[in-house]
């Protein structure tokens, strides 16, 4: 393991439901260690969303001042280290670079110095109703599940930050008819049937069909031609990269208003053990690693469960296992994707060391899965 630190997350998600900024939070030794680690991620930083940057348990120094942060990055600034000289000496001369500021744990009892434009303050929910008149847009923190986000909008906040949205929701459905149709779909690529027989399926649902090529022309694919037709997208991707990219739209079929950050976050796990796993497995398994990821979170996409979701699909077997039982190939991989979404770095690196994979390495995927499903705009 080198000695960058490992930087783990959680989503801001406004009143609509949607994912708004990305949290980081870089689990480091020192603020120079900060620095090194947000230096090696530059060249896949994602860019779509604004970035929230959590020092953790440190306190903010000028040794912050050799980051050249982007553009759409937030240096957050605790309120506990506000009195400290050297947060003080920070402050204005992240202001003066152009660094927007945000404050956490913030409670109306603090004082606060003079002119500094707050863009968000983040609360922990537990201690502090929402403020009648926030220095910045309030963010609720600490949130247990969905149902407790919708008080907290009700009751004021402008957001929340976290992973209360894997809570909370209802899944031990059965597929919808508009999820079975993509199930159809899967099968159909998986066996290599005829294009025409998949065209039919497609021209029941206008929608799902501009769905695929949408997503298939994103961004995040990079391909170099526009891809006109499902036809056309077999000539040029193969069957193999169809069936990863049917499955993309299986995890965003969901039209409850609390999916586009599940959606987000599956594409993200998935897109991490796709790159994590280059090291590891032929290429030919890289897609698998993908769909495993993506699927991770398929009952709470469709409100079924995950075995009735999976047993209607002929996946391959390593997929299944680390899906329902937490076993096989895939399994360690999965279990790192989901590690970065927590607080607990201690359990992150040990994860890393069994794999013999370094915090850089990690930090690289993460960030770049990261952007890639933000570019794919779910919602």
């Amino acid at each position: 393991m080198s000695h960058t630190a490992l930087i783990t997350r959680e989503p801001v998600i406004n009143k609509q439901y949607k994912i708004t900024a990305n949290r980081l939070v870089v689990h480091a030794k020192s603020v120079g260690e900060v620095v090194q680690t947000l230096d090696g991620v530059a060249d896949v930083w994602p860019a779509t969303h604004p970035v929230f940057i959590s020092l953790y348990r440190l306190v903010p120094t000028p040794d912050l001042l050799e980051w050249i942060a982007p553009a759409n990055a937030m240096v957050e600034i605790p309120t506990q280290a506000i009195a400290h000289p050297l947060t003080q000496q920070l402050i204005p001369q992240l202001r003066a670079q152009g660094v927007s500021l945000n404050l956490t744990w913030y409670h109306p009892d603090v004082t606060l110095p003079p002119d500094v434009d707050w863009r968000f303050v983040i609360m922990d929910a537990h201690k502090h109703p929402a403020p009648l008149d926030p220095p910045g847009l309030s963010i609720a923190w600490g949130l247990e599940d969905f149902p407790a986000f919708r008080a907290a909008i009700g009751s004021g906040y402008d957001g929340a930050s976290g992973w209360f949205f894997l809570k909370g929701l209802n899944a031990g459905g059965k597929l919808a008819p508009s999820h079975a149709q993509i199930v159809r779909l899967l099968n159909l690529v998986r066996r290599n049937a005829e294009v025409k027989e998949v065209e039919t399926v497609l021209k029941q649902d206008v929608a799902l069909s501009y769905k695929l090529l949408r997503y298939i022309n994103s961004a995040g694919f990079g391909l170099m031609c526009e891809i006109q037709s499902f036809r056309h997208a077999v000539t040029i991707l193969g069957y193999d990269k169809l069936h990863k990219w049917l499955s993309v739209l299986l995890v965003s079929a969901s039209r409850d208003p609390s999916a586009p950050a599940l959606m987000q976050t599956a594409i993200a796990r998935g897109r991490f053990m796709e790159r994590i796993g280059e090291a590891f497995f032929d290429r030919n398994q890289l897609d698998n690693l993908f769909i495993t990821g993506a699927f991770s979170m398929l009952h709470l996409l469709l409100g079924a469960s995950l075995h009735s979701a999976l047993e209607e699909m002929h996946l391959p077997e390593p997929i299944a296992d680390a899906l329902l039982s937490g076993e096989g190939v895939y399994a360690p991989f999965l279990k790192l994707a989901r590690a970065l979404e927590g607080f607990d770095d201690k359990h992150l690196t040990e994860l890393a060391a069994d794999l013999h994979i370094s915090a850089d390495v990690i930090n690289r995927a993460h960030l770049e899965a990261l952007g890639f499903a933000d570019s794919l705009q779910f919602g």
